[in-house]
């Protein structure tokens, strides 16, 4: 989930008797049942966010809205789609709770669009990643006032595991003015010139966060060792969900002496961590400062989603962000094949390991 929800949870808009101009958004996405969805912006022009009541997989809802505004419709799952929406207008959402990432929206071009760009993926599916790379471009290069090129562009080539930061930027300077303009745009160029310095191949400064115990721990602690810092929260069920996966990792190396797995939490209510830790059977060595997303070391590796993990080499230099299960493996069967170098046992860790298992 984008850190820009929770703050905005904070802000929600009263309204105080001002008249504002509005647009309706409705919809009917089978499978959905009786659920709650939220509609939060992606800048400020849409500051807010609206609850939107589900009965029976149908909701309406009247929203503020005096300017053309980006915005994310939530699901209880943590998964989002994009909306754009200006006033007077009629936005109407179709679609199935198994295909959330293909939904039907129309009632102006630019979703339109976007709904017309994902249903091409899906029929000509399977598409490699570079073949949808190369429409998302294509599509960006052909709507260079569309606020969808702005979400293509953050979806295809900024939250990827390796983004290419020439062509981003060769991607933003194609948009028209008008887009370039808006705190959208000038928030996602801001967030890749802070990926592009913790990019693959830098070199991460060191950290310092408190443990389970409340002892900190540090880079050092980790010495000579690839390190995979899994950042979550027990806050956000896609995390959780994926704790699946570190446990099976975690399980089958923790004997290797060359690997740790780090788990940073961005939560700040003490007790839930700590819930969640023993609830999910989070054996390895787990830190927390309770700063949520502004912690230090969120911020210098430039983590704007959940869950995310970045993988450091011995000499912490940055081997690789957001790693999915296959990458992950043919990083660990690279380790293997690398020359043997002696790695001394880790007291503090492994005592903190120790503790864990008890």
């Amino acid at each position: 989930m984008a850190p820009l929800l929770p703050l905005l949870i904070l802000c929600v808009s009263c309204g105080g008797g001002k008249h504002v101009e509005t647009t309706v958004l409705s919809g009917e996405i089978a499978g959905l049942g009786d659920d709650t969805l939220y509609v939060y912006g992606a800048d400020n022009l849409y500051d807010h966010i609206d609850t939107v009541p589900v009965a029976g997989g149908k909701f309406s809802i009247t929203l503020s809205a005096d300017t053309l505004s980006a915005a994310w419709l939530l699901f209880g799952d943590s998964a989002r789609y994009p909306l754009f929406f200006d006033k007077e207008e009629q936005i109407s959402v179709k679609g199935s709770i198994d295909e959330l990432h293909c939904l039907q929206v129309a009632g102006n071009a630019d979703n339109e669009a976007l709904t017309a760009f994902n249903a091409g993926l899906k029929a000509d599916a399977p598409l490699s990643q570079k073949e949808k790379e190369e429409r998302a471009a294509a599509f960006i290069g052909g709507h260079p006032t569309s606020l969808a090129s702005v979400y293509l562009l953050e979806r295809w080539f900024v939250e990827t595991g390796n983004p290419d930061f020439n062509r981003i930027r060769q991607l933003v300077n194609s948009l028209a003015g008008v887009l370039k303009d808006r705190p959208y745009v000038e928030a996602l160029t801001a967030r890749v010139d802070a990926m592009d310095k913790a990019a693959r191949g830098k070199i991460f400064a060191n950290f310092r966060l408190p443990g389970v115990d409340g002892e900190p721990l540090s880079r050092s602690d980790f010495k000579d060792q690839y390190l995979l810092i899994q950042f979550w929260a027990s806050w956000d069920s896609l995390s959780r969900a994926y704790n699946a996966l570190y446990r099976h990792l975690y399980k089958r190396e923790a004997h290797n002496p060359r690997f740790a797995l780090l788990g940073v939490s961005l939560d700040i209510d003490t007790e839930a961590w700590k819930e969640a830790v023993s609830a999910d059977t989070l054996d390895w060595v787990q830190v927390c400062d309770f700063g949520g997303w502004e912690t230090d070391i969120v911020k210098q590796l430039s983590v704007t989603t959940l869950p995310y993990n970045v993988l450091l080499s011995p000499s912490s230099r940055i081997e690789g962000r957001n790693l999915d299960k296959a990458a992950i493996e043919e990083k660990l069967e690279a380790i293997k094949h690398e020359p043997e170098k002696r790695v001394k046992s880790n007291t503090r860790t492994n005592t903190l390991h120790q503790k864990r298992k008890k």
